[in-house]
């Protein structure tokens, strides 16, 4: 005879264990989801995006004509343009971020934040694509080219800005720098010129005269200028006092 009463125990145990993994599993994905609804968005809010919404849905007021589906596709392009910005930010970051968190040096916040970042864009670029579809047939297969190359002149635009406003600092700076340059190579050859000059001295024939009706000694020296034939002054000098003397 089956001993059910035996058999109950262990059904009742995995019955127990299966509910106690199912209310886990549960509340844990919904703790997930609410820390990663209450983690700060990878982007800034789409700008582009809601003011294409807004003229979209925009009622005419009376007696007021509807948004021109020119004006439409404009937004359209432009929220596409942002689109292109966001979605080349996303490629460059993605290798990175996750080699750090290979590492342990970001934690899995940022990672979270990153995936849904990812699956965002991802479902922007099918709303755009669809958006664009629905003013013109295939205009969705071309309208991300379009963009990238406003994108691509727009990023030129701001490149020569910011080169013709460093103009006027590079202007002043190279003119100064020219200006020392000339005045060190001028000081340069007039150094050049004098030294190309020859040591010529003048004897003072005061001193001289002074000397020899003092009557000095052999000891005596003669003053003379810088760059004279002092040798020369005093031998003579020497000789007159021998011939006063016979």
């Amino acid at each position: 005879m089956v001993d059910w009463l035996a058999l109950s125990i262990p059904f009742a145990y995995l019955g127990i264990l299966v509910g106690s993994l199912a209310v886990f599993s549960n509340l844990y994905r919904k703790n997930k989801a609410t820390r990663a609804a209450s983690l700060a968005p990878w982007f800034l809010p789409h700008l582009q995006r809601n003011i294409y919404l807004t003229l979209l849905h925009l009622e005419p007021e009376a007696g007021s004509p509807k948004v021109p589906d020119s004006v439409l596709k404009a937004a359209l392009l432009r929220r596409a343009t942002e689109d292109i910005h966001r979605l080349v930010a996303i490629r460059n970051a993605k290798q990175a971020l996750s080699t750090l968190l290979q590492r342990g040096s970001v934690g899995d916040d940022l990672w979270q934040r990153f995936q849904r970042a990812e699956k965002e864009i991802e479902e922007e670029l099918r709303d755009v694509v669809n958006e664009a579809n629905a003013f013109s047939p295939n205009w969705g297969a071309t309208i991300f080219q379009s963009a990238s190359e406003m994108a691509q002149n727009a990023h030129m635009r701001t490149r020569i800005d910011e080169i013709q406003a460093q103009a006027a600092p590079e202007r002043e700076w190279w003119e100064r720098r020219k200006a020392d340059i000339q005045s060190s190579f001028m000081k340069e050859l007039d150094d050049d010129e004098a030294a190309k000059l020859p040591l010529t001295g003048s004897i003072n024939i005061n001193n001289i005269k002074q000397s020899l009706a003092k009557g000095g000694s052999d000891d005596d020296a003669v003053l003379v200028e810088a760059g004279g034939p002092a040798a020369q002054v005093q031998g003579g000098a020497k000789g007159k006092k021998k011939k006063g003397k016979n």
